[in-house]
């Protein structure tokens, strides 16, 4: 598992432009997300949210700008990989919660969680070892080789978070994790995301529309018109 200061950069967007034919999905966005930090990023339908998040991630090509990712043994400028070594970073230094999860459902719980490892050529056994290890703290144990299907919301979500970590990702980000569900298992969902960073060791990026998930992160960003209208600390912009 990687395990940065708490407080060193991890991931850095200097002045980020992306554009589509004649729209302007970002203009100029400029952030900085430090490991122990939980950052959310909130703005109105069509500001750029899920864009940001795209482009921080490495899945979506700036038209301009840079982002730097600090989860490694040394600083890695985006704007200079290839797409090989981007698809290495996603799937080995990022960790990735979506709305509807993405998981396997022909595959078992264990078997979606030890993917990533799978595919970053581990053993089976010791992925699917490491796989049960963060489904046991995510209150999943047991329900190892029960199928996708099987399993409420909530439990779904915990499993994404559980693949999200299995790599020990210096970065989460999570898209509308909580957006499917209702406010109990929201909560449960968002206290399951938060222990990302409870070390103070990894970043957690979520992009939402609600309020209250926004609350619980350390910090939120507002976008407006693929600008950013607000940024600090949670208890500073709800004010």
């Amino acid at each position: 598992m990687n395990h940065f200061p708490q407080g060193r950069v991890v991931l850095a967007a200097q002045n980020l432009v992306v554009s589509y034919a004649d729209h302007t999905a970002l203009a100029g966005v400029s952030l900085s997300i430090s490991a122990g930090e939980s950052v959310a990023i909130m703005g109105p339908s069509g500001s750029g949210k899920t864009t940001l998040l795209h482009a921080l991630a490495g899945i979506l090509p700036p038209s301009g700008g840079d982002i730097t990712v600090s989860t490694g043994p040394a600083p890695l400028r985006l704007a200079g990989l290839g797409e090989s070594e981007r698809s290495r970073l996603r799937r080995e230094e990022f960790g990735f919660v979506f709305q509807q999860g993405f998981l396997i459902p022909e595959l078992t719980v264990v078997e979606n969680v030890a993917l990533p490892l799978l595919l970053a050529g581990h053993a089976r056994r010791s992925a699917e070892a490491d796989a049960s290890v963060w489904l046991a703290k995510l209150g999943l144990g047991g329900l190892e080789k029960r199928r996708i299907g099987e399993l409420s919301g909530g439990q779904a979500q915990r499993v994404a978070i559980a693949r999200a970590q299995v790599t020990g990702a210096g970065v989460i980000f999570a898209d509308e994790p909580t957006g499917a569900l209702d406010s109990v298992t929201s909560t449960e969902v968002m206290s399951a995301l938060l222990e990302v960073t409870a070390d103070g060791s990894r970043a957690l990026v979520v992009v939402t529309h609600d309020e209250q998930v926004a609350a619980r992160c350390s910090r939120t960003v507002r976008l407006r018109d693929g600008r950013l209208d607000v940024v600090g600390a949670t208890s500073e912009v709800s004010a």
